[in-house]
């Protein structure tokens, strides 16, 4: 699945990253967590988080997660956009909880990391 597939799937925002919505995600993970973030190494997968902070950014960097979504409307600050492009992370938010969220991605066929 496309992270341009989960845009329309789920009617996200793009917060940065539009050029990237081609690339393959084949797995998600929802941790609000850093450290359970961190036991990870998932390049082809999505961060679903409600924790909206710059070390969210930083922590999907360490664990090679191209993309972050944020759920519940949580605010993406200029800093945190500034940290994703440098890093070149993908930023969605969407207004759903992230019960729904993983609930729509997991019936589309998107496959958890565990």
């Amino acid at each position: 699945m496309t992270l341009n597939n989960i845009v329309q799937l789920l009617d996200l925002t793009v917060a940065c990253g539009e050029e990237k919505l081609s690339w393959e995600i084949a797995r998600a993970f929802a941790a609000d967590l850093l450290g359970d973030v961190l036991r990870l190494n998932a390049t082809d997968a999505i961060l679903i988080t409600g924790l909206a902070n710059p070390q969210v950014i930083r922590t999907a960097e360490l664990s090679d997660i191209p993309s972050i979504l944020f759920v519940r409307n949580k605010p993406i600050t200029p800093e945190m956009m500034e940290i994703a492009r440098e890093s070149g992370i993908v930023l969605l938010q969407c207004k759903h909880t992230m019960f729904k969220t993983c609930g729509e991605l997991y019936k589309a066929g998107l496959k958890s990391i565990y």
